[in-house]
C-alpha cells in the first residue's frame, strides 16, 4: 500500500490527501500519467481521493461506490494542478479546470460511470 500524498495548496487552503500510487504532486499515478491526467476523484464510498479507479481497487477495503445524480452538487473532483476542489456537474461540463485552465484528459469520459452514477 503507498502512502497519501498531500499536494500543497496556496492561499491558505487546506491540504487534500490523495491516495493510491501517485507519481508526482499534480495526482498522476502509475496507471495514467499523460500530461493531461491530472485530476483525482473523491470516492463516494470513503470520500478519498484517488487518481483512478485502479488505484482505489488495489488500496481500498472496499468496493466502490459511485456518485448518486442528486449529489453532482457535491465536491468531488480535485485538479492536481491548482488544488481546487470542483462539483461532479462542474467536472461534466468542462475539459478543463476553470479556476487555473488546466486542460483535463477528454478520455476520461469513457470511465465517467465508474465514478458518476
Amino acid at each position: 500500500m503507498s502512502h497519501p500524498t498531500t499536494p500543497e495548496v496556496s492561499g491558505g487552503a487546506r491540504p487534500v490527501e490523495v491516495f493510491g500510487a501517485t507519481v508526482d504532486d499534480q495526482t498522476r499515478c502509475v496507471h495514467y500519467r499523460t500530461e493531461v491526467d491530472v485530476v483525482a476523484m473523491k470516492f463516494k464510498c470513503c470520500g478519498r481521493y484517488y487518481p483512478c479507479h485502479l488505484c482505489h481497487a488495489e488500496e481500498a477495503d472496499h468496493e466502490a461506490q459511485t456518485w448518486p445524480r442528486a449529489q453532482w452538487s457535491e465536491p468531488a473532483v480535485l485538479c492536481g494542478v491548482c488544488k481546487g476542489e470542483m462539483t461532479v456537474d462542474a467536472y461534466l461540463a468542462t475539459t478543463s479546470c476553470p479556476n487555473c485552465n488546466a486542460r483535463f484528459n477528454e478520455r476520461c469520459a469513457a470511465h465517467r460511470h465508474l465514478y458518476f452514477g
